[in-house]
């Protein structure tokens, strides 16, 4: 690399390339918390999950988790996706949990 080369930065395709075939949560702009495997992106950072499930979190009652299955997000729809950590995520006690829905993002 040449002296005067500017410093590479992580991007998103990097990141997402690296959790292929690994599970992820995702967080969308209107508040949902979506988990499953990534199975594919593309450049617009359009998701598509296998074995995909949404997360509701309500203040008075434990998680409620309803299954989607194979499952596609658009791109302009994802707020914050990250890798899962399994192991803790099934030791979670997800009845045990309660906590106010994430409110929609505003920009």
């Amino acid at each position: 690399r040449s002296p005067l080369a500017p410093p590479k930065t992580p991007n998103m395709a990097g990141a997402l390339q690296d959790w292929l075939n690994h599970a992820v949560c995702i967080i969308t702009n209107d508040g949902r918390n979506i988990v499953g495997n990534l199975r594919g992106y593309d450049q617009t950072t359009n998701l598509i999950l296998e074995n995909c499930h949404e997360r509701i979190f309500a203040p008075d009652e434990g998680v409620e988790e309803v299954p989607l299955g194979l499952y596609i997000i658009r791109g302009d729809n994802v707020a914050v996706i990250g890798e899962l950590d399994e192991a803790m995520s099934q030791a979670l006690d997800l009845s045990a949990i309660r906590a106010q829905p994430l409110k929609p993002l505003v920009h």
